[in-house]
């Protein structure tokens, strides 16, 4: 394994990071268990959770990722081992079940307070808020729509006022933030740095992918200038780059056959631009997932890359992705087609 270190912090966190989302609907309580014994025994000590989670979210099945965890925890002891990642739910028609009100300072401890009862822990590494209450463009929106009913209020000092007293109350140690935009991003950062005692964000979770790439945009420059590291979720495109869909297909179980409304990484050019990453996988005697996945390893930005699967044989493969080196004729490759179809899955 390869280890990289939270940025402004000495913790080392494994490059690769087992996203735990699919635990407690598509996986069981036992096969969740299963999957974080093999990642802690192979060297990952980083797992990503949410109280949203898992997905879709339902309120029968509010919170059971973390409840997964927190047994495992219980059950092993193990809880000194991981480095421990949970969100905070945004304003969202789909979580109205989880909380009707904004991200605040009440619903801010409530949540950590939830998380904690959930996971059997007495505090989370780092915190993370999931989305942004204010309408931007995020979860596959390319541009941003200004909308003038949009009556969100600035309270981003208040947010980091409340990350700072649970950090000195020992319920968490560390804030990130998550689908979050460029403007988001160095308000939060700017905040910190007028007001000292402000805690800073160190983190941002986004997608990144072959299909998705708008990260480089302006983000990268923020995270290598400001030093907050990309945690890079959805690095398969929900499983779409494994190549499994290709020809139509829809396999039993898996994720867009079981939830077809899940679309991001499946319009007709990302289709096409995922056959040829397929077929220069298949130049390369690569798998297209452990290609995919390997790319986004060399990013020089990426602090680590949140990966998920619903069977050992997907987390064995996806994991070994951390021991393969892509070739200059590989990455040139993939360059040619990202230029031919950028970004088709914002």
């Amino acid at each position: 394994m390869i280890y990289s270190t939270l940025p402004h912090t000495d913790i080392e966190v494994s490059k690769i990071c087992l996203g735990t989302m699919t635990w407690g609907n598509q996986n069981t309580e036992v096969e969740g268990h299963e999957q974080m014994e093999y990642a802690l025994e192979n060297g990952v000590n980083f797992f990503d959770t949410a109280e949203l989670y898992s997905i879709p979210a339902h309120p029968d099945r509010k919170s059971n990722t973390e409840k997964v965890i927190g047994t495992w925890f219980k059950k092993t002891g193990n809880r000194d081992k991981i480095i421990l990642a949970s969100k905070i739910a945004g304003k969202a028609e789909f979580t109205k079940f989880i909380r009707t009100t904004g991200i605040n300072r009440d619903s801010i401890i409530e949540a950590v307070e939830g998380s904690l009862q959930r996971l059997q822990t007495d505090y989370i590494d780092l915190y993370q808020i999931h989305w942004p209450d204010r309408n931007t463009n995020y979860f596959g929106q390319r541009g941003y729509n200004h909308d003038t009913l949009d009556h969100w209020e600035d309270n981003i000092h208040q947010i980091l006022e409340t990350f700072r007293d649970l950090i000195r109350e020992g319920k968490i140690r560390h804030v990130g933030i998550s689908n979050e935009t460029p403007w988001g991003t160095m308000r939060f950062l700017e905040e910190s740095k007028v007001h000292a005692s402000l805690p800073r964000m160190i983190t941002i979770q986004n997608p990144y992918n072959l299909l998705n790439r708008q990260f480089e945009v302006g983000l990268s420059e923020i995270s290598l200038r400001e030093k907050i590291g990309l945690l890079a979720y959805s690095p398969l495109g929900f499983g779409v780059l494994s190549g499994k869909y290709l020809g139509d297909r829809r396999p039993d179980g898996a994720r867009i056959t079981l939830f077809p409304n899940y679309k991001r990484y499946s319009s007709e050019v990302a289709v096409k631009a995922t056959q040829k990453y397929y077929e220069l996988a298949q130049q390369n005697d690569l798998s297209l997932a452990q290609m995919a996945l390997a790319y986004v390893n060399t990013r020089p930005f990426l602090t680590s890359n949140i990966i998920g699967a619903t069977s050992m044989k997907q987390l064995k493969e996806n994991m070994a992705s951390i021991d393969v080196k892509l070739s200059e004729e590989v990455l040139q490759g993939i360059e040619a087609i990202h230029n031919e179809f950028p970004n088709p899955s914002p």
